[in-house]
Protein backbone atom coordinates (compact mmCIF):
# COMPACT_ATOMS: atom_id res chain seq x y z
CA UNK A 1 0.00 0.00 0.00
CA UNK A 2 1.46 3.39 -1.12
CA UNK A 3 0.11 4.71 2.54
CA UNK A 4 2.02 3.94 5.33
CA UNK A 5 1.73 5.64 8.86
CA UNK A 6 -1.13 3.30 9.58
CA UNK A 7 -2.82 3.82 12.75
CA UNK A 8 -3.70 0.26 14.69
CA UNK A 9 -6.66 1.49 15.76
CA UNK A 10 -8.34 1.86 11.82
CA UNK A 11 -8.71 5.70 13.49
CA UNK A 12 -7.31 8.51 10.99
CA UNK A 13 -5.94 12.04 11.59
CA UNK A 14 -7.65 14.68 10.76
CA UNK A 15 -6.23 15.81 6.91
CA UNK A 16 -7.61 18.17 4.53
CA UNK A 17 -6.45 17.10 1.11
CA UNK A 18 -7.75 20.46 -0.93
CA UNK A 19 -4.61 22.32 0.87
CA UNK A 20 -2.65 19.61 -0.25
CA UNK A 21 -1.68 21.00 -3.37
CA UNK A 22 -0.93 24.67 -1.68
CA UNK A 23 0.34 23.78 0.79
CA UNK A 24 2.88 20.72 -0.28
CA UNK A 25 2.99 21.03 -4.30
CA UNK A 26 6.20 23.04 -4.83
CA UNK A 27 7.61 21.00 -2.42
CA UNK A 28 7.14 17.50 -3.72
CA UNK A 29 8.05 18.92 -7.38
CA UNK A 30 11.15 20.30 -5.92
CA UNK A 31 11.58 16.71 -4.21
CA UNK A 32 10.73 15.01 -7.36
CA UNK A 33 12.80 17.64 -9.84
CA UNK A 34 16.16 16.48 -8.26
CA UNK A 35 15.63 12.82 -8.79
CA UNK A 36 13.66 12.31 -12.11
CA UNK A 37 15.69 15.06 -13.65
CA UNK A 38 12.94 16.04 -15.86
CA UNK A 39 10.22 18.47 -15.37
CA UNK A 40 7.25 16.96 -17.00
CA UNK A 41 8.03 13.28 -15.53
CA UNK A 42 8.07 15.50 -11.73
CA UNK A 43 4.77 17.29 -12.56
CA UNK A 44 3.25 13.48 -13.46
CA UNK A 45 4.59 11.44 -10.59
CA UNK A 46 3.24 14.54 -8.29
CA UNK A 47 -0.06 14.24 -9.51
CA UNK A 48 -0.26 10.53 -8.86
CA UNK A 49 1.58 10.88 -5.38
CA UNK A 50 -1.60 13.06 -4.53
CA UNK A 51 -3.95 10.62 -5.98
CA UNK A 52 -2.54 7.85 -4.01
CA UNK A 53 -2.32 9.38 -1.06
CA UNK A 54 -6.07 10.35 -0.94
CA UNK A 55 -7.17 6.86 -1.48
CA UNK A 56 -4.79 5.86 1.23
CA UNK A 57 -5.66 9.30 3.58
CA UNK A 58 -7.54 6.58 5.77
CA UNK A 59 -4.54 4.97 7.04
CA UNK A 60 -2.55 8.28 8.08
CA UNK A 61 -2.32 8.44 11.80
CA UNK A 62 -0.86 12.13 12.31
CA UNK A 63 2.44 10.33 13.69
CA UNK A 64 4.47 12.43 11.08
CA UNK A 65 3.28 15.63 9.17
CA UNK A 66 1.01 15.85 6.38
CA UNK A 67 4.23 16.60 4.23
CA UNK A 68 6.62 13.77 5.58
CA UNK A 69 3.73 11.62 4.64
CA UNK A 70 3.01 12.72 0.88
CA UNK A 71 6.63 12.83 0.45
CA UNK A 72 6.84 8.81 1.68
CA UNK A 73 4.57 7.97 -1.11
CA UNK A 74 6.47 9.98 -3.77
CA UNK A 75 9.38 8.81 -2.30
CA UNK A 76 8.47 5.28 -3.17
CA UNK A 77 6.87 5.66 -6.50
CA UNK A 78 10.30 7.65 -7.60
CA UNK A 79 12.07 3.86 -6.50
CA UNK A 80 9.50 2.57 -8.68
CA UNK A 81 10.38 4.40 -11.54
CA UNK A 82 14.05 3.57 -10.75
CA UNK A 83 13.48 -0.11 -10.85
CA UNK A 84 11.26 -0.16 -13.91
CA UNK A 85 13.70 2.32 -15.93
CA UNK A 86 17.15 -0.16 -15.19
CA UNK A 87 15.30 -3.25 -14.98
CA UNK A 88 16.91 -4.71 -18.28
CA UNK A 89 19.11 -1.57 -19.73
CA UNK A 90 22.84 -2.73 -19.72
CA UNK A 91 24.85 -0.38 -17.44
CA UNK A 92 26.82 0.62 -20.19
CA UNK A 93 28.52 3.60 -18.32
CA UNK A 94 30.17 1.60 -15.94
CA UNK A 95 32.34 0.97 -18.85
CA UNK A 96 34.87 4.20 -18.32
CA UNK A 97 38.61 3.57 -18.88
CA UNK A 98 40.46 2.88 -16.11
CA UNK A 99 42.11 6.25 -16.39
CA UNK A 100 39.58 7.90 -15.22
CA UNK A 101 38.87 5.07 -12.19
CA UNK A 102 42.42 5.75 -11.13
CA UNK A 103 41.59 9.56 -10.97
CA UNK A 104 38.88 9.26 -8.95
CA UNK A 105 40.15 7.01 -7.03
CA UNK A 106 43.10 8.95 -6.37
CA UNK A 107 40.21 11.66 -4.76
CA UNK A 108 38.78 9.49 -1.92
CA UNK A 109 40.79 7.65 1.47
CA UNK A 110 40.12 4.38 2.03
CA UNK A 111 36.17 4.84 3.74
CA UNK A 112 35.37 6.34 0.63
CA UNK A 113 35.39 9.82 2.18
CA UNK A 114 36.85 13.34 -0.26
CA UNK A 115 40.74 14.03 0.81
CA UNK A 116 40.53 17.76 2.12
CA UNK A 117 42.33 18.91 -1.02
CA UNK A 118 39.57 17.47 -3.26
CA UNK A 119 36.39 18.28 -1.40
CA UNK A 120 34.18 20.59 -2.71
CA UNK A 121 34.83 23.82 -1.27
CA UNK A 122 32.52 25.21 1.61
CA UNK A 123 29.85 22.83 0.45
CA UNK A 124 29.10 22.14 4.53
CA UNK A 125 25.44 21.01 4.82
CA UNK A 126 24.15 20.30 1.53
CA UNK A 127 20.85 19.04 3.15
CA UNK A 128 20.09 22.70 4.12
CA UNK A 129 22.10 24.26 0.87
CA UNK A 130 19.65 22.32 -1.58
CA UNK A 131 16.81 24.47 0.25
CA UNK A 132 18.22 27.66 -1.70
CA UNK A 133 16.76 28.51 -4.79
CA UNK A 134 19.95 29.50 -6.96
CA UNK A 135 21.65 26.45 -5.35
CA UNK A 136 19.20 23.84 -6.12
CA UNK A 137 18.82 24.94 -10.05
CA UNK A 138 22.50 24.76 -9.90
CA UNK A 139 22.86 20.92 -8.71
CA UNK A 140 20.02 20.23 -10.65
CA UNK A 141 21.35 21.49 -14.01
CA UNK A 142 24.70 19.59 -12.77
CA UNK A 143 22.73 16.41 -11.87
CA UNK A 144 20.97 16.49 -15.19
CA UNK A 145 24.71 16.71 -16.69
CA UNK A 146 25.57 13.01 -15.25
CA UNK A 147 24.55 9.99 -17.03
CA UNK A 148 20.91 8.54 -15.65
CA UNK A 149 22.53 5.29 -13.89
CA UNK A 150 25.09 7.65 -12.58
CA UNK A 151 22.56 10.16 -11.19
CA UNK A 152 20.39 7.44 -9.80
CA UNK A 153 22.69 5.90 -7.78
CA UNK A 154 24.20 9.19 -6.22
CA UNK A 155 20.68 10.04 -5.78
CA UNK A 156 19.43 6.77 -4.06
CA UNK A 157 22.76 6.52 -1.76
CA UNK A 158 24.04 9.80 -1.04
CA UNK A 159 21.20 12.28 -1.15
CA UNK A 160 18.16 9.47 0.24
CA UNK A 161 20.63 7.34 2.28
CA UNK A 162 19.71 4.13 1.01
CA UNK A 163 21.34 1.07 1.79
CA UNK A 164 23.94 -0.10 -0.89
CA UNK A 165 22.55 -3.14 -1.57
CA UNK A 166 18.79 -1.85 -1.93
CA UNK A 167 20.74 0.84 -4.11
CA UNK A 168 22.31 -2.16 -6.22
CA UNK A 169 19.24 -4.03 -6.53
CA UNK A 170 17.32 -1.33 -7.68
CA UNK A 171 19.76 -0.57 -10.56
CA UNK A 172 20.78 -3.99 -11.16
CA UNK A 173 24.14 -3.18 -10.89
CA UNK A 174 27.13 -4.92 -8.40
CA UNK A 175 28.36 -3.23 -5.06
CA UNK A 176 32.13 -3.11 -7.11
CA UNK A 177 29.80 -1.24 -10.10
CA UNK A 178 28.18 0.79 -6.99
CA UNK A 179 31.34 2.19 -5.40
CA UNK A 180 32.73 3.10 -9.11
CA UNK A 181 29.53 4.72 -9.89
CA UNK A 182 29.49 7.07 -6.69
CA UNK A 183 33.21 7.79 -7.00
CA UNK A 184 32.29 9.21 -10.61
CA UNK A 185 29.49 10.69 -9.96
CA UNK A 186 31.21 13.00 -7.14
CA UNK A 187 34.00 14.03 -9.11
CA UNK A 188 31.70 15.20 -11.77
CA UNK A 189 29.42 16.89 -9.58
CA UNK A 190 32.81 18.44 -7.38
CA UNK A 191 33.66 20.05 -10.86
CA UNK A 192 30.08 21.19 -12.21
CA UNK A 193 29.38 23.06 -8.53
CA UNK A 194 32.89 24.43 -8.24
CA UNK A 195 32.55 26.17 -11.50
CA UNK A 196 28.31 27.01 -11.48
CA UNK A 197 28.13 27.28 -7.35
CA UNK A 198 30.76 26.98 -4.99
CA UNK A 199 33.54 29.47 -7.67
CA UNK A 200 30.59 32.37 -7.95
CA UNK A 201 31.92 35.49 -5.97
CA UNK A 202 29.72 36.14 -3.00
CA UNK A 203 27.98 32.63 -3.07
CA UNK A 204 26.53 30.48 0.08
CA UNK A 205 25.84 27.19 -0.19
Amino acid sequence: MDGTDQDPSGAAATIDPERWVDEHGDALYRFALIRLRDPERAEDIVQETFAAALHARAHFAGRSTERTWLIGILKRKIIDQYRKRWREVPATELAAGAEEDLAVQSMFDERGHWLQQYGPNSWSNPSSAIQEEDFFRTLHGCMGALPGRLADAFTLREIDSIPSDEVCQILGITPTNLWAMLHRARVRLRMCMEKNWFGREGSKP
